[in-house]
């Protein structure tokens, strides 16, 4: 990366910080910002007559937005929360269309990330349907395991598809096999 490029990044991100609790997006909403996360954590979560349910989580390092929400720039139905106090960059939409023209790698950088987006959209989804909850759980585990301490027992739960119960009972099945 260039100087001058560099330079436009650091003129297009801002600095954001939320704390544990806060929300990056709430449904109603639009999604104005991309965001990588500096330092924390937060999961997506969606409000389904009055029961949420988390459906993915983001750590340091990882980019964070609804891009259903984003790329339309039309209201959401879904939640982004910060579990832990999180640091946010972001960049707006404009400044990402700015980023995609004029950097040299930018519109490759863009794609490369919207591909990994989709598929893990994709590998979910699949998940959701075709498997156990116990191997729901232990691919969260491989896909987490730096977090999975770090998030609370009925976010895991709900995210596997369960009852923070039927959780505690994979688990305990799990720590007799080890």
């Amino acid at each position: 990366m260039s100087i001058d490029e560099e330079q436009l990044l650091l003129k297009l991100f801002t600095e954001k910080k939320i704390e544990k609790g806060d929300h990056f997006l709430t449904e109603g909403h639009v999604c104005k910002s991309l965001a990588m996360i500096g330092k924390g954590l937060v999961r997506y979560y969606i409000n389904d007559d009055g029961n949420e349910r988390t459906y993915y989580f983001n750590r340091d390092g990882d980019f964070i937005c609804d891009y259903e929400s984003f790329l339309p720039q039309a209201p959401t139905n879904k939640n982004i929360q910060a579990l832990e106090d999180t640091t946010l960059y972001l960049v707006s939409y404009n400044g990402l269309q700015q980023i995609y023209h004029d950097l040299k790698e930018g519109e490759r950088f863009g794609r490369l990330g919207i591909e990994q987006v989709f598929v893990n959209v994709i590998q979910q989804l699949s998940s959701l349907y075709n498997d156990s909850p116990e191997l729901r759980y232990r691919r969260f585990l491989d896909t987490f395991s730096d977090i999975s301490q770090r998030v609370p027992q009925y976010y895991i739960a709900s995210y596997v598809g369960i009852k923070p119960q039927s959780l505690s009972r994979i688990r305990k099945r799990a720590a007799q096999h080890h």
